[in-house]
Order: C-alpha cells, then structure tokens, then sequence
C-alpha cells in the first residue's frame, strides 16, 4: 500500500514538474495548425497572417508567413530584450522549425532562467547576459558565430534602439523586426536622446518616452538596404526585409498607407499605476521633452 502511494506521488511530482513542456507541446502543436492555414491565404497584408503561441502579440504568425514566403540561407536568429524568453518573437521558431538562436538580455537573472528551462538543452539556443550599448554591440553579437548572412534580427530593448541597429555593421539579416514607439506617431523620424544607460521607467514616469517613432525606425532601415513590409496589427512592432529578397508574397509597402495608430494603453502617474491614456493624450504627457531627430541629427522637442 505505502508503495502505491509513494508512486502515485512521484506520477503526480512527475505531471507538476512537466506540465509547462507539455503546455508548450499542445501550443506548438496549435500553431502548427494555424501556420499550415496560413499558406492558403492570399493576401499581401502581413495581418491577416498573425497568430500567437509564444510571441506577445501576432508576430508567431507573421514570421512564419516571411519564412515561407523568403528564401533563407541559414536558419539563424538573434534577438535581444528578452527577458526569460517565455514570451518572444523568435521561441516558436526555435521549437517548431529548429531554427539556432541567439539571445541577450540585460538580467542574469533572466539568462539564467533561460539556461535552466527544459528547451534550453533541446535546441540549439544560445543565451547571453550583457546591458547592450552602441559601442558592445558588436563584439557581444560576435558570440553568436552566426554567418553574415542571418535570417532574422529581432530588436526590442524599449530605450536605444534606434542607435543599436545603426551601431550594428556585421550582419545583414534576411529578416528584421523592429519594435518602434507608436506615441510619437508617423511624420517625425525621432528618437530619445541616446543614453548608455538608457532605462524606460526611470527615464519618464510615464513608461511612454522611449525608443524610435516608426519614421526614424523605416529611414535607418531603408539606408541599410531593407523595406518595410508591415506591421503588426497592434502597431507597435515593424517588419522589413531586405530589398534583393522583395517578391509578390512579400511585397514593400509605403508608410502613410499602411500607418494607424495603436490603442496599447499603457501610461502611468507618478506612482506607477496605470492611467489608460489613449491617442495624442499620451503624446501631450510628454510634451516638451527632448528628442533626437535622426534626419537632421539635431535635438528637438516633443
């Protein structure tokens, strides 16, 4: 009798310890389903594409359109602001296509989070801890050891990541995502002022003054030889491919067509709460703050 239960209680201690691995199995599984749907889609806008499994918003689907769509050399990824990777743009690709990743993030304690999940050892990802600046950039993507020629770079770090991927000058991803700061709308190409220790609570209280406009973010990229192909439907993510890779699946598209505003509502007060401003509202909380104009490299005012 003692050793049926001291079984059962391992059978249960076994279901607990494997539960987030089978969650994922049903999740990839799903997606699956959902990517295979998509190829019978015809339509150029990058939105009608989009599905979760482990991506915030529909970016899982999205890139899985890209890929089918592009042709890619090497099954290569780097993504940095990752936090423990639990929620990303590039994990379904790990899990579902095998694609080889590297990624970075500020927190060790989120590196080590990653380096201790189930799939860390299951697929060929490799995680690195560094504050990332415009000057380490390039010698922490060095650890990846990935070609030249990547398949997809995917920036997200809510500060500098303007001057990031302008500091990048090794690798010429296939495929880039951006994730641009929708508050400072479409016809200025601006960023906030470029600090190594840029951090987007302490920098504004109200966790809205960060990052690049999508205009600064489409202007970098059009200069490093990549088109804007769309964005999520969110609006806070941009998709860009590189110009030689252009094709009737994946088309370029212009900016002041595709451009609405995203309703994320995510301001706060001073004491950290969330306030749920919308539209030019969350714009005019910032009002009179400095801004980098990446055209004209001068700074300016909100």
């Amino acid at each position: 009798m003692i050793r049926k239960i001291i079984q059962k209680i391992k059978s249960a201690f076994y279901v607990v310890e494997n539960l987030p691995q089978q969650l994922d199995e049903i999740k990839i599984n799903q997606g699956k389903i959902l990517s295979l749907l998509g190829e019978r889609k015809e339509n150029t806008s990058l939105n009608v594409y989009e599905f979760k499994v482990f991506s915030q918003w529909g970016e899982d689907g999205i890139i899985q359109h890209l890929i089918k769509s592009l042709e890619i050399k090497n099954k290569t990824f780097i993504e940095f602001g990752v936090e423990d990777f639990i929620e990303s743009n590039c994990r379904f690709l790990l899990m579902n296509d095998n694609w080889r990743g590297f990624v970075v993030d500020g927190s060790m304690s989120n590196i080590e989070k990653i380096k201790k999940s189930y799939f860390y050892w299951r697929y060929d990802l490799n995680a690195f801890h560094a504050f990332i600046t415009k000057n380490n950039i390039n010698e922490i993507l060095q650890h990846s050891a990935f070609d030249q020629d990547l398949g997809i770079l995917s920036i997200d770090i809510d500060g500098n990541d303007w001057y990031i991927l302008e500091a990048i000058s090794f690798y010429q991803p296939r495929i880039l995502i951006c994730e641009y700061n929708d508050v400072f709308g479409k016809d200025r190409a601006i960023s906030v002022p470029y600090d190594p220790q840029f951090n987007r609570t302490e920098k504004h209280y109200s966790n809205l003054y960060f990052g690049a406009s999508i205009a600064a973010m489409t202007y970098l990229a059009n200069k490093k030889g990549y088109a804007l192909v769309g964005v999520n439907s969110n609006r806070n993510n941009a998709f860009y491919v590189r110009k030689d890779l252009l094709c009737d699946q994946v088309p370029a598209v212009d900016l002041d067509q595709i451009y609405e505003p995203s309703n994320i509502r995510e301001s706060r007060n001073e004491a950290g709460r969330l306030t749920y401003l919308a539209g030019d509202n969350r714009l005019d909380l910032l009002k009179g703050l400095p801004i980098f104009n990446v055209e004209t490299n001068e700074c300016e005012l909100l």
